[in-house]
């Protein structure tokens, strides 16, 4: 079993008890959490956590290909940790998002109209089973 500590060190990141916990966090909270909500959840554990330890371990992360970030919505980011290739689903009515696996053509590294796509994000928006759900009540 790879520990966090590994993937750190195999990424070329320093491992720090602070780098240790938010990789953890959005491992085992697969929910595409902002920066803020990273915080809030780990601050109650971790009270000398600083936001800027958080924007600044996600930003390392984020270079070293150890998580994706994503922009789901005007002017907020959210992370994850899951790299294997998907599609997301935000739903406009709750705004939570989701992981659907299903595959597509990946054109990361590939060179399109002479053009070299480094990455790409394939994102569906509508209302989620669970907004549904509701609706009909």
């Amino acid at each position: 079993m790879i520990t966090y500590k590994k993937v750190l060190q195999d990424a070329g990141i320093t491992p720090s008890m602070q780098r240790i916990k938010i990789l953890e966090y959005l491992d085992k909270n697969r929910v595409h959490p902002s920066a803020d909500t990273i915080y809030k959840a780990l601050k109650k554990d971790m009270p000398t956590l600083s936001k800027t330890t958080v924007y600044n371990t996600l930003k390392t992360l984020v270079e070293h290909n150890v998580l994706t970030e994503l922009s789901l919505y005007d002017n907020e980011i959210r992370y994850e940790y899951n790299q294997d290739q998907h599609i997301h689903f935000k739903c406009i009515e709750c705004r939570k998002v989701y992981d659907i696996d299903k595959k597509y053509k990946c054109y990361k590294n590939e060179i399109i109209e002479g053009h070299k796509v480094l990455d790409h994000q394939v994102i569906l928006k509508g209302v989620c089973k669970h907004c549904l759900e509701k609706r009909k009540k």
